[in-house]
């Protein structure tokens, strides 16, 4: 929201300046004067794109600039540089499309909060030379690089990307895509959401097998917080286990939106424990606080919008959770947990078309998922009434999610094969009452706390969701 000949100059300058360094119009460097303990070196004067007159360009001398390798080791997330693709067609022409390519993985990276992204202009200063890539390292002060190229035949496109630890030289990740090219741009969106989305799970796995080989007290703020995501939508037990690494994490950084978010998220699997809206509703209350925590701290944070969305399921505000939804898809619209999250949020709200592609948009980011992900999206194929396609992903999932049980069981029955949905619907509701607080739970039908545990504001979705369950044999 700045605009002028100032912000343009400035932008042009940032290009001349060194791989983490800095440079400074004449202006500045004389209203500076010796007022710093800082040496200049006189760049002379630049033709600056866009700007009618040349300008005198000074640099902060190397030797009052500080090195880059400290930078790495203050950084507490994963820090990385995307080199510019190499151009592998043989026509000139196509080096924009190559360009294209790193600027929008560049952008695309950017939104991911727990990554430290060098700027295009830096990166940029290594195109067309031939680069070591632990010098690169060195000079940008980045854990890792990623390169790659681009080979454009007739309607074809075929790239490669590899991201290498910049300290070893090993490779961390590959992989290599091959498309029609029908719409350039639609391909290029494609190809950027693929490498992204694939690329941030590579850097968190290398970045947690690096945490556990650290001493507990040795782990920062970003490490806590890495160790308890990868936690969160499995059992109990691990719900607990989650909960003190995010407790660790606000502790050494009480700045940290992440900590305060991923607690939300702990206390709203606590809530769900109880399998009783009224006996879980102090555990909502505390997951709604610290969600809000979190967006206190940082409103940019996409996981802090949708972790505050599920207390607010719970709580019946469907049209403000929408738009925590709405807002976190916007801030990062290639994070695969969000999109998952809101595969099922958007199910209950009763908007199925999205929540579909969302959660198929999930399954393709992040394709070594964990098997929460096909759970919500079985539930929305279900809630839009694809039943086929809702049972072939729940059959394929650990029986040890309830829900999911009694939701196979309702699929089971709109298919017509009452007798399969039988036996789901029995092993349900097993299940159910060996639960802590099956006495509780006897004074309601197992349909009626299906239909708590998962709140659809739509009564037709209510209604046939109940219904399915009934027909499968689920008392209620």
């Amino acid at each position: 929201d700045v605009y002028g000949d100032g912000v343009n100059i400035a932008a042009r300058i940032e290009g001349l300046a060194p791989p983490g360094g800095v440079a400074v119009s004449g202006m500045v460097h004389d209203n500076v004067g010796s007022r710093l303990d800082l040496a200049f070196e006189d760049m002379g004067e630049q033709q600056l794109k866009n700007i009618a007159k040349p300008l005198r360009v000074y640099r902060l001398a190397a030797s009052t600039r500080p090195a880059a390798p400290a930078a790495v080791a203050e950084r507490t997330k994963p820090s990385i540089a995307v080199l510019p693709f190499t151009n592998m067609s043989g026509d000139a022409e196509q080096e924009y499309f190559s360009d294209g390519i790193t600027e929008d993985i560049i952008t695309e990276l950017s939104r991911f909060r727990n990554l430290f992204v060098i700027a295009r202009n830096s990166s940029f200063t290594y195109k067309g030379r031939a680069v070591d890539v632990k010098k690169v390292g060195r000079e940008l002060g980045v854990a890792y690089v990623l390169e790659g190229s681009v080979r454009r035949a007739g309607n074809r496109v075929r790239i490669t990307a590899q991201l290498i630890d910049a300290e070893t030289g090993n490779h961390v990740w590959a992989d290599r895509f091959d498309r029609e090219l029908a719409d350039v741009f639609a391909v290029q969106d494609e190809i950027t959401r693929s490498i992204v989305g694939m690329l941030t799970r590579g850097l968190e796995d290398d970045a947690l097998e690096r945490a556990k080989r650290k001493p507990p007290e040795s782990v920062v703020a970003y490490e806590h917080w890495l160790r308890g995501n990868r936690l969160l939508w499995t059992d109990g037990q691990n719900n607990l286990e989650a909960r003190r690494h995010f407790e660790s994490a606000a502790k050494i950084d009480p700045t940290y939106s992440r900590a305060h978010s991923g607690l939300a998220v702990t206390w709203q699997m606590e809530a769900l424990g109880f399998w009783n809206v009224d006996e879980g509703r102090p555990s909502y209350e505390r997951s709604m606080a610290f969600a809000e925590r979190a967006l206190e701290l940082d409103e940019s944070d996409y996981q802090a919008h949708i972790s505050l969305a599920w207390p607010l399921l719970y709580s019946g505000e469907f049209e403000r959770m929408k738009k925590h939804i709405d807002r976190a898809i916007m801030l990062n619209p290639n994070d695969a947990d969000t999109l998952a999250n809101a595969s099922y949020l958007l199910a209950m709200y009763g908007d199925t078309a999205t929540g579909i592609a969302c959660g198929e948009a999930a399954a393709k980011l992040n394709p070594r998922h964990p098997d929460w992900y096909p759970s919500f999206l079985s539930t929305t194929l279900f809630t839009a009434h694809r039943y086929e396609d809702a049972f072939e992903l729940r059959r394929k999932m650990p029986d040890y999610f309830i829900d999911s049980t009694f939701y196979g069981a309702a699929m089971l029955a709109q298919l017509g094969r009452l007798d399969e949905a039988r036996q789901w619907a029995q092993r349900a509701v097993e299940r159910l009452s060996q639960r802590p607080g099956g006495a509780r739970q006897a004074k309601k039908s197992c349909v009626q706390i299906m239909l708590e545990n998962n709140p659809y504001r739509r009564p037709e979705d209510q209604q046939h969701f109940a219904d399915a369950l009934r027909k499968a044999g689920v008392p209620g």
